[in-house]
């Protein structure tokens, strides 16, 4: 109930907006956010082939497990957690979402759980199957030709339906809670705890927001671990550019070719001095590599992934040139079966001019020697 302010002088003004209906919605939504938390087991910890006795591990947290079917999901719940406990998330108003195709993925399905319109901002580009699921879980896709104005567009779409941008670029970095509470990082090294190198040299991620190599870069500062992290970064991207000159207005003119990863400006999400170091991995090495992990675990992931996992065999490879022992995690961030008509289809990489065919023998020579070629 609210006192009416007055002109009376000294009087205490005090303004009640206490919205009990909004406050009881609020309450439920946040319950099934949670409640989805509590019922999705933890991702698993895959170990990727390699002779024993080089004295390294690779593993790949494969978070293709997920409800959603990838790395976003995480990210999806601890945004909507986010707005929602700041007030931002609204009955009936919708959330936009400046998105790809994975955290869109994610984000419908949270929307639709708690019962709010989505609508993602992506280019026209996106992958069919990712508009597809998207679709499925009740959300909305609204193109734009320039991948670039993707910012713009969503803030424009907030505004004139009374909705809420989530702006995952912006926010993905502080609303994960990187101490603790189930993250990634925290995750992964729980599940080492009984391997024979239970504290990873490096740990490889890659960069769409910014958000997953700041949570694991965060939490192995705070837990004082020797784990060094590394960033791969694909082409068409900005952010290895901006962390090697020091400059956080470097942009690029054209869009990743690796769905969910890599952006034309560096995000306010990315915190470039947390991590160590940053590899520019080609498109045709990321495709590369994720064909070689199906061949070798009959699992196929997508474009991230392989861009990933890339850079954490040339790691492995620089570890046995050096004879050092230990561990290498990198993330498994969603399937491939999104991706057969770009990255497993040898008609795209020919349109794209893409040869993945000496970066396949790189990994070869490796797997096979232990060495990197050349």
């Amino acid at each position: 109930m609210s006192t009416t302010p007055t002109d009376h002088p000294g009087a205490t003004l005090d303004v009640d907006r206490t919205d009990v209906p909004y406050r009881r919605w609020l309450k439920e939504a946040v319950r099934k956010v949670q409640a989805d938390a509590n019922r999705s087991a933890d991702t698993h910890l895959l170990l990727f082939p390699l002779p024993e006795h080089w004295g390294v591990d690779l593993y790949l947290k494969d978070e293709s497990t997920h409800p959603t079917g990838s790395l976003k999901h995480r990210l999806a719940r601890s945004l909507f957690l986010y707005g929602l406990c700041n007030g931002w998330i609204r009955p009936d108003r919708p959330v936009i979402e400046a998105s790809s195709g994975s955290t869109a993925v994610s984000e419908a399905y949270f929307a639709k759980l708690i019962g709010v319109p989505f609508i993602a901002v992506m280019p026209r580009t996106t992958s069919a199957e990712k508009i597809r699921l998207i679709e499925f879980h009740g959300g909305r896709c609204h193109y734009v030709d320039d991948s670039r104005t993707m910012y713009e567009e969503s803030a424009r779409l907030a505004a004139e339906t009374g909705g809420h941008y989530m702006d995952q670029f912006t926010y993905a970095e502080r609303a994960t809670d990187w101490r603790g509470n189930n993250n990634i990082a925290e995750s992964v090294f729980r599940q080492l705890e009984r391997e024979r190198f239970p504290e990873p040299a490096w740990v490889v991620a890659t960069a769409g927001t910014g958000g997953t190599s700041a949570t694991i870069a965060r939490y192995v500062h705070y837990m004082q671990y020797d784990t060094r992290v590394c960033v791969a970064d694909p082409e068409n991207s900005c952010f290895f550019e901006g962390w090697t000159t020091g400059d956080p207005d470097v942009v690029c003119e054209r869009g990743s070719r690796i769905e969910g990863i890599g952006r034309p400006r560096m995000e306010p999400s990315f915190v470039p001095h947390a991590v160590d170091r940053m590899m520019k991995v080609p498109d045709a090495a990321a495709v590369a590599a994720v064909r070689a992990l199906d061949r070798l675990t009959g699992r196929k992931a997508g474009g991230s992934t392989g861009t990933g996992l890339w850079s954490a065999l040339r790691i492995v490879a620089e570890m046995v040139a050096e004879g050092r022992r230990g561990s290498v995690v990198t993330l498994l961030c969603d399937p491939g079966e999104r991706y057969l008509d770009k990255y497993y289809s040898d008609a795209w990489l020919a349109k794209e001019g893409m040869e993945i065919a000496p970066h396949a023998a790189a990994i070869d020579v490796l797997l096979r020697t232990g060495a990197w070629p050349g």
